[in-house]
């Protein structure tokens, strides 16, 4: 199995195992401001997931891509991030 692979599945299953943990927190606290409160939390988890698996999957492949595709990827992550994180 490749370590690259494998490492952002986890990343992903560690990902979801947050979101829905903090799911079940939301129901339990039954309140609107609480549940909010941890959502805002959450979405500090997603980009850096999507940072981090990114990363490991561009490291896996560094030896395989061309410099000119390293950098479309790159800019695309950028946009991704910037379409998310900008308010």
């Amino acid at each position: 199995m490749d370590k690259a692979a494998f490492s952002m599945a986890m990343l992903r299953i560690l990902s979801g195992s947050i979101e829905l943990t903090a799911a079940i927190v939301m129901l339990r606290l039954n309140d609107v401001q609480k549940a909010l409160a941890v959502n805002s939390m959450l979405a500090l988890v997603g980009p850096l997931v999507l940072i981090s698996t990114t990363t490991i999957g561009l490291v896996g492949l560094a030896d395989k891509l061309s410099p000119v595709k390293f950098i479309w990827i790159l800019a695309g992550v950028g946009c991704l991030l910037i379409g998310i994180l900008r308010k």
